[in-house]
């Protein structure tokens, strides 16, 4: 596990489209089905990470709410199941029943769509407004796996509330950190690095 920072894709940038296989339910799902009327968030993670299972509670509940509002929610996992067996798809639906996920969790397998995300970390966030515009990219809250600080979204809850209220951008956005993507090998984007 190499701990490593998201690579805060630039502001403004249009959410990449996909077309992935949901391994709960046998369907490939698009952004196009899935975006909000509000906005889309698009999450990084893994069933093994122990950044991912720290806030995964926490950010269950949060999307629910968030749905609620208007913004849907979208989990990807990229990582290489050939070397992390953890992660495979089999594993993915477990994760989802065991947390009682009431959003999609999808598969890159062929790791292109988290490269064109420019995801580097699980958890890695992406927030986009109604027109898929990025608006926040960043952590959950500063909670870390042994710290003392209590898991709360804080963040990532002040992008949600301020997109959904005013629209605006938050000034201060800090790089998600977590386990890095497990690329497979040969595989590693060039804006990657441990």
């Amino acid at each position: 596990m190499a701990r490593t920072e998201s690579t805060m894709l630039e502001l403004g940038s249009s959410a990449p489209d996909f077309s992935l296989p949901e391994p709960s339910t046998g369907r490939l799902r698009t952004l196009d089905e899935l975006k909000g009327d509000k906005g889309t968030l698009v999450v990084f993670i893994c069933n093994h990470c122990p950044y991912v299972l720290h806030i995964l509670p926490t950010f269950v509940q949060m999307a629910d709410a968030y749905q609620a509002r208007g913004v849907s929610v979208v989990t990807i996992n990229a990582n290489d199941v050939v070397n992390y067996q953890s992660d495979s798809p089999e594993k993915m639906v477990e994760l989802g029943i065991e947390y009682g996920f009431t959003f999609p969790y999808l598969y890159d397998e062929s790791q292109v769509i988290a490269k064109e995300y420019h995801a580097a970390c699980t958890p890695d966030f992406f927030l986009f407004d109604a027109s898929l515009k990025l608006v926040y990219r960043g952590q959950f809250d500063a909670a870390r796996p042994g710290s003392d600080v209590t898991v709360s979204g804080e963040d990532l809850n002040e992008a949600v509330t301020a997109l959904v209220g005013s629209g605006k951008i938050l000034d201060t956005q800090y790089p998600s950190l977590g386990c890095n993507i497990k690329w497979k090998p040969g595989n590693e984007p060039e804006y990657y690095s441990v």
